[in-house]
């Protein structure tokens, strides 16, 4: 008797990322009900519908406001807001909405993001903004530290920083069942020649922990215990490490085309959904590099342009499609997806570029979750890029006034040297953050612990130099 021929399923996804994307979101849960009822749809296709559901839940969660919500909120910073302001800034997307089943929905750092986006709207401010941002976004004496010591040596490893850290991550009481394994992974940095080393584990809570392999490329610890009702779940790590500065002297005029080896075939094309070099991609970037040929001042163009798009308070990646592309279409992004946009577009130029991120800190009680990237230029090979903290504008000492292309402060230590790659051990559930690993992660068997069921605390302690250094 002959088999029966396979019925094919036609792939739904397709049509509900177009619903979702359109803000379609009732219409996208009732195409995923009916998608996931077929017994024959692949196991690949039911997780991604399944993300797609949970894509818009986060979504709801990033946009919280209506729109008289969103007026009263701007309204306590701009007292006598007119209508015409408001709907002035909403159509230009200063203030960032989405309308989501006819209903606009404003972003929930929508109006502290719009006083960095619109001059006019600063302006209108009844009260100045208190001074924010990290001591190394402006000019500081670690720079000029670290570019004498590496102009007298020729080194470019220098200004080490040595630094004990405790991070946690604590689940809410009752987020999970009593009794009930909760695991968690707290992201843990790599050695890293030259830039970070002498790491040593102090102590983890609990203390059975499994820490990834070194060459793991989103590096954490890894660790579990069992829920107790109304207790908080915590889990912490404790280590010190020794971070470097970088600084390194270029001649741009030695800089020649590189030769793809297979080392940095991976750094070079496309990689989606997120590295791809669309009609938008090409446009900017022939708009900024023009008839320039030289590597290293075609990179220089678009770190340039790339450090003129105005920084603003993120979206959740994970709710995000392209966020290159975001960045273009809002004309905004925070760290992450300017690096990202930056990478793209070296890539398109033949120039390898790769991601790193973790987390910056200060002498005094600063820090905060940050990315940056490195982009190899011939013959001096790879060199590290910030684009967010950018071009020190206006500095005399052009070695101040680009340190952050072509080098980095000490004042940062990097637990990713790639975005989107595997946990190890791998989570059995979504992951929170599908792109970067600062926070942590948090799952049970019951599914993932998003952002809204834990907290972290990340504290860093820069330790006096030890006798002769």
């Amino acid at each position: 008797m002959a088999a029966r021929p396979t019925r094919a399923v036609e792939d739904p996804l397709p049509a509900v990322a177009s619903l979702v994307d359109r803000g379609a979101f009732a219409d996208a849960g009732r195409r995923i009900d009916a998608a996931l009822a077929d017994g024959a749809l692949a196991p690949a296709t039911r997780d991604a519908l399944a993300f797609e559901r949970e894509r818009m839940r986060r979504i709801r969660l990033d946009f919280p406001l209506d729109e008289a919500a969103a007026r009263e909120r701007l309204r306590a910073q701009v007292p006598d807001l007119r209508d015409d302001e408001f709907d002035r800034w909403t159509r230009a997307g200063q203030l960032e909405h989405l309308v989501i089943d006819g209903e606009p929905r404003y972003f929930a750092r929508a109006v502290s993001n719009l006083f960095l986006l619109s001059p006019d709207a600063a302006a209108r401010r009844a009260r100045p903004a208190a001074g924010g941002g990290g001591p190394m976004e402006s000019p500081h004496a670690h720079h000029a530290e670290a570019l004498a010591h590496a102009r007298a040596t020729g080194a470019s490893s220098v200004a080490p920083r040595r630094v004990r850290v405790t991070q946690s991550l604590v689940v809410e009481a009752d987020a999970v069942p009593a009794g009930e394994t909760v695991r968690a992974w707290i992201p843990y940095p790599r050695a890293l020649p030259g830039q970070q080393d002498g790491l040593r584990l102090h102590a983890t809570t609990p203390a059975q922990a499994v820490v990834a392999p070194e060459d793991t490329r989103q590096r954490t610890v890894y660790l579990e215990q069992r829920a107790v009702a109304g207790q908080p779940t915590r889990f912490a790590i404790d280590y010190e490490l020794t971070v470097h500065a970088q600084v390194h002297a270029i001649d741009p005029d030695s800089v020649v085309p590189v030769v793809p080896t297979a080392a940095l075939a991976e750094h070079l094309g496309e990689r989606p959904p997120h590295i791809v070099f669309s009609d938008e991609i090409r446009a900017f970037s022939a708009r900024v590099v023009g008839d320039e040929s030289n590597p290293y001042r075609v990179a220089r163009k678009l770190f340039e342009a790339v450090d003129r798009i105005p920084w603003a308070g993120a979206r959740e990646y994970s709710t995000i499609r392209n966020i290159p592309h975001y960045v273009l279409a809002t004309g905004h992004g925070d760290c992450g997806q300017q690096t990202l946009l930056l990478m793209t577009l070296l890539r398109l130029n033949g120039i390898p570029a790769r991601w790193q991120s973790g987390m910056v800190f200060s002498d005094g009680d600063y820090d905060n979750l940050h990315d940056w990237g490195w982009m190899y230029l011939a013959p001096y090979g790879w060199l590290p890029m910030d684009v967010t903290t950018g071009r020190f504008e206006g500095e005399r000492d052009p070695g101040l006034e680009w340190f952050y292309f072509g080098g980095l402060d000490a004042y940062r230590i990097a637990f990713n040297d790639d975005y989107g790659t595997p946990l190890v051990p791998p989570k059995q559930h979504f992951r929170s953050e599908t792109v970067d690993s600062q926070r942590g992660e948090a799952e049970w068997r019951g599914g993932n612990l998003y952002f809204d069921q834990w907290d972290y605390t990340f504290e860093a302690k820069v330790l006096p130099p030890s006798p002769g250094h």
